[in-house]
């Protein structure tokens, strides 16, 4: 009996320490409960987290500032609606589709099949440079330029590394050769991929247009599986099977909400 005493008793003092609060802000309270569980998450997720003085003073400010923005009316603001939107659907898609991207398992036998199709190739090219906001003139000029230049190359017996230090506009690869190493899908522009697929070895190709310019490109080698950055494409697998799973879930949430599209507009954006 006595020891059952003690144990209410201690239940009793438990529950009510934990109902105690460790600070009040306006007219927020931070119970001893709820700063437990949060400082125990921050010290399993941080390498030197803060004594508990300096996190207690974080969440003081954090509820000051939280109150502050609250009466300046701070959530008609248009950035701030923005981001609450973000943040919504970020939280939709954690707690829809969260624990089916957790439960992805990639296998080799898929990483092979897609690199099959996907390969990483090694090239050399030289560029002719225009800059981003260039007008549509000078992108012809710098059009003109690579068609002749792919012409001389073509057609000179001399090495294409000499070639690529007379002509490219790209510094750094021109140190060697044009060289820029191996390359796959997703670290090139796709018009540079593409072309690259459809070369045979130490063909020369162009001119391709990038973001950079337009590039006079010579494939060099293609890699072997047992060679490619694994990492890379367990990572380009893992992405391709969570869009499936992405685009069913959106599949079906378009069927019931009315959407429609205009994308004729989108001629109009440069």
């Amino acid at each position: 009996m006595r020891f059952l005493l003690s144990v209410l008793i201690f239940v009793f003092l438990g529950s009510s320490a934990w109902a105690q609060n460790v600070a009040v802000v306006g007219g927020t309270k931070i119970s001893l409960k709820e700063f437990q569980e949060k400082y125990s998450d921050i010290k399993k997720q941080a390498i030197n987290p803060p004594s508990a003085e300096l996190f207690l003073e974080d969440l003081v400010r954090f509820e000051l500032g939280v109150q502050e923005a609250n009466k300046r009316g701070m959530k008609k603001d248009p950035m701030v609606q923005a981001r609450f939107k973000e943040e919504l659907y970020k939280a939709l898609l954690e707690k829809e589709l969260g624990k089916r991207v957790d439960r992805i398992k990639v296998k080799d036998s898929e990483m092979r099949a897609y690199y099959k199709k996907n390969p990483e190739f090694r090239s050399s090219h030289i560029l002719v440079e225009f800059k981003p906001d260039a007008s549509e003139k000078q992108k012809a000029v710098a059009l003109k330029r690579a068609r002749e230049i792919l012409k001389e190359v073509k057609a000179s017996k001399r090495p294409f590394e000499e070639l690529v230090k007379l002509y490219s506009d790209d510094n750094l690869s021109k140190l060697n050769g044009g060289d820029i190493g191996f390359q796959s899908s997703v670290t090139v522009a796709p018009t540079y991929y593409s072309t690259l697929s459809r070369m045979k070895k130490n063909e020369i190709a162009g001119p391709v247009r990038t973001l950079y310019g337009y590039h006079i490109v010579k494939l060099t080698d293609i890699r072997a599986y047992q060679n490619a950055n694994k990492k890379q494409l367990r990572a380009a697998v893992f992405n391709q099977k969570r869009k499936v799973i992405f685009d069913s879930y959106f599949k079906k949430l378009k069927s019931k909400y009315k959407v429609s599209k205009n994308t004729s507009l989108l001629k109009k954006i440069k």
